[in-house]
């Protein structure tokens, strides 16, 4: 899907919507990034519908990024470096198919760079166990609610933000520092 001044869009399931967001608005070529939902059955879910597990959303992130300064094929692989695609319906405490590795392709071209990713993914070996990440259409987002919009930037002291989401931002600065606007 294609935006103004040819700007593109990603979305991405990767576990908790505030992690991915924390990871993903750091990089040079991403304009903005957006907590929701997506795959389900309701519309406009409510953060409270989501995460009981019943609507058969995702939380997930909307990446509006420039092709001319980031690929989608580098998308996926910060993607696939920053969460666990091997388990189902589980990133670390969090559980629930709200909690599901997704990716919902806005295109042709993302399904079958996604595809392809995941065929050499499995092929490396890198895993020990197979990449389980869905691949749907993407048909909806539904913006999360404000307070949870740039979440780990507006909450760092919070316990789940110390204890969950600065690890994961670390081993960004670690692994990609040099594609990074920011590291804080």
């Amino acid at each position: 899907m294609n935006l103004n001044n040819n700007l593109k869009i990603a979305v991405f399931g990767g576990g908790c919507f505030w992690c991915t967001e924390a990871i993903f608005e750091r990089f040079q070529g991403v304009v903005d990034v957006e907590s929701g939902y997506s795959g389900g059955t309701i519309p406009d879910p409510a953060y409270e519908e989501v995460c009981g597990g019943a609507t058969g959303h995702a939380e997930v992130i909307r990446i509006t990024y420039d092709p001319a300064a980031i690929k989608y094929s580098t998308l996926l692989e910060i993607f696939f470096a920053t969460h666990d695609p091997t388990t189902p319906n589980r990133q670390g405490a969090d559980t629930g198919t709200q909690y599901r590795s997704v990716i919902f392709y806005a295109d042709n071209e993302q399904k079958a760079a996604a595809e392809e990713y995941i065929r050499k993914l499995d092929a490396s070996g890198e895993f020990d166990s197979p990449i389980v990440t869905e691949l749907s259409p993407l048909k909806e987002f539904y913006r999360a609610e404000g307070y949870h919009q740039e979440y780990f930037r507006n909450n760092p002291e919070k316990g789940y933000c110390r204890s969950v989401i600065a690890p994961k931002v670390q081993k960004l600065l670690t692994s990609y520092g040099e594609m990074l606007k920011y590291a804080k």
